[in-house]
C-alpha cells in the first residue's frame, strides 16, 4: 500500500459506505482524536518494559483500530470490521479489578505525573477523556455505535488505573493533591 494516494489534497474525506463528508466534520476530528489517543498509548508502550501491561496496550491499539473504522462507517451500513461490542469495555473492567487489587484505594485526585511511564500513560488518559467529549458531541448530530462511548470510558480508567500500577513498580508514590 502506498503511504499516499492524493485523494486527501482536498478538503473532504470518505467514510465507509461512501458518505463525502468536511475533513474538519465532528465525526473526523472525533476518530482523529482516536487516532491520535492510539498514537500516545503506542508512546507509552514503547517506554514500558512489563510484558504484562505492553500486552494488554497492544490489544487496546488493535481496538482503537476498530473503534475508527465502527465510527467512519454509519450504522446503516456494513462495517468492514465487527462492530465494538459490550465485550471490549467488559474485558477492561476485568482488567482493572485486578490490577487495582495491587494498589491501595485513593480517596483523593492523583496529580499526573511520578514515573515516566506513569506520565505517558496519564497523557493517554487525558487524551481519551477528550475523544469521550468528541464522541459526546458527535452523538448530537448523528447515531454511533454506544457501546464505543462505553469503551472509551472505561479505557481512560483503565489508562489511570495503569499509571498507578507503573508508579508502585518503580517504586514511586503516587502524589496526592491536597486542597
Amino acid at each position: 500500500m502506498k503511504a499516499f494516494n492524493k485523494s486527501g489534497d482536498v478538503i473532504h474525506t470518505f467514510l465507509f459506505g461512501g458518505e463525502t463528508i468536511a475533513k474538519d466534520a465532528l465525526i473526523v476530528d472525533a476518530y482523529g482524536t482516536i487516532d491520535e489517543l492510539n498514537t500516545f498509548i503506542g508512546l507509552a508502550r514503547a517506554k514500558i518494559e512489563d510484558k504484562d501491561i505492553t500486552d494488554i496496550l497492544a490489544d487496546v491499539q488493535e481496538t482503537l483500530l476498530n473503534v475508527g473504522s465502527d465510527l467512519a462507517t454509519p450504522l446503516d451500513k456494513p462495517v468492514p470490521v465487527e462492530r465494538i461490542g459490550k465485550d471490549k469495555f467488559n474485558q477492561l473492567e476485568k482488567i482493572m479489578e485486578k490490577y487495582e487489587k495491587e494498589m491501595k484505594p485513593i480517596n483523593r485526585f492523583v496529580i499526573p505525573g511520578g514515573s515516566e511511564q506513569s506520565a505517558l500513560l496519564h497523557v493517554a488518559r487525558s487524551v481519551a477523556r477528550r475523544a469521550e467529549r468528541r464522541l459526546v458531541t458527535v452523538k448530537k448530530e448523528r447515531q454511533i455505535n454506544d457501546n464505543i462511548l462505553i469503551y472509551i470510558n472505561r479505557l481512560s480508567d483503565l489508562l489511570f488505573v495503569l499509571a498507578r500500577t507503573m508508579n508502585k513498580r518503580k517504586d514511586v508514590q503516587d502524589e496526592l493533591w491536597v486542597r
